[in-house]
């Protein structure tokens, strides 16, 4: 398969289809501010807040603990 059959399939994904992608293996950290204090919030791929820590580490870990892979989403 050349670059341009690649990038045709992508095309030819929905935005639900491509959401859909790894939904059940990507979790991702988000960095907030709670009452005054940095926290780091993981979600599921899609969008779903599941947790709430105290250090980005431990985000990191408690994803990988449970089977996940961590992305980043800059």
């Amino acid at each position: 398969m050349d670059g341009t059959q690649i990038k045709d399939r992508f095309i030819a994904l929905s935005p639900q289809d491509f959401a859909a992608l790894g939904i059940d293996r990507l979790a991702y950290v988000k960095r907030i501010a709670r009452d005054g204090e940095l926290r780091f919030e993981i979600h599921t791929a899609d969008g779903d807040a599941v947790a709430l820590l105290g250090s980005q580490d431990m985000a990191v870990a408690t994803i990988l603990e449970n089977g996940l892979v961590p992305v980043s989403v800059h």
